[in-house]
């Protein structure tokens, strides 16, 4: 018999709101250094990287909050 380990739904609930909170700040810094000439294009792409890894880790924490493992 396996057993799935409890998780605290109103924790992990709090987390997705901390990491959409940074997603759209993310979102709207990339936006904003997009539109500078000159930019340096590896922090561009460190900061999407970090937005992509931020989106992942909400994914995952939502798919923890389903009760049959579907999203």
């Amino acid at each position: 018999m396996e057993v799935t380990p409890t998780i605290d739904a109103s924790a992990v609930r709090g987390r997705i709101a901390e990491l959409e909170a940074e997603h759209h700040g993310l979102n709207g810094l990339i936006g904003k250094l997009a539109e500078i000439p000159g930019v340096n294009d590896f922090e561009l792409q460190r900061l999407k990287k970090r937005k992509l890894k931020v989106k992942d880790t909400i994914i995952l924490l939502k798919l923890q909050l389903e009760p049959d493992g579907h999203a």
